[in-house]
């Protein structure tokens, strides 16, 4: 299989209760519109020249590149969140990076930490970040729930 290096990328995020944890996980990509296709999980680059555009409908059953943070838990009551954060650099030939965070606690403090992680990413190549994008849900467990959020990676040709 051969894939095409991704020319746009989108933010989406969801959150669900389900019946079970993977039904959970299952409303909660069905609430960031792209639960009818299959996700490729990937580690974390943009590539360069890769352009930001609103998020938009996927043909279904399409492979699709994404980098994602998820959390998932049966603690009726809990408050969990995951965001994700992707830091540009002020080179524009050089490729960006997106960071995943899930966990416990308040969308705003999950969002806050992985814009830091994705800056820091950024100081480990050294490279100058020219901005930074977030996104981040946050999720109040019924019974089982689900907090989602992703970069997904597409190929404005595949539209």
């Amino acid at each position: 299989m051969i894939f095409k290096i991704p020319t746009t990328h989108f933010f989406i995020c969801g959150s669900s209760e389900g019946l079970t944890q993977l039904n959970s996980f299952d409303g909660a990509l069905l609430s960031a519109k792209i639960g009818n296709t299959n996700l490729i999980q990937i580690s974390s680059i943009v590539p360069p020249g890769s352009e930001r555009v609103a998020p938009h409908a996927i043909p279904q059953g399409a492979l699709v590149p994404v980098a994602y943070a998820a959390i998932t838990t049966e603690m009726p009551g809990e408050v969990i969140s995951a965001g994700v954060a992707a830091a540009y650099p002020k080179d524009e030939t050089q490729a960006g990076l997106i960071m995943e965070y899930s966990s416990r606690g308040h969308k705003e403090d999950i969002e806050e930490i992985v814009r830091r992680m994705a800056e820091e990413g950024m100081k480990m190549r050294g490279q100058e970040v020219r901005e930074i994008h977030s996104i981040s849900v946050q999720h109040k467990v019924e019974k089982i729930g689900t907090a989602f959020a992703a970069v997904v990676l597409w190929d404005k040709d595949q539209l």
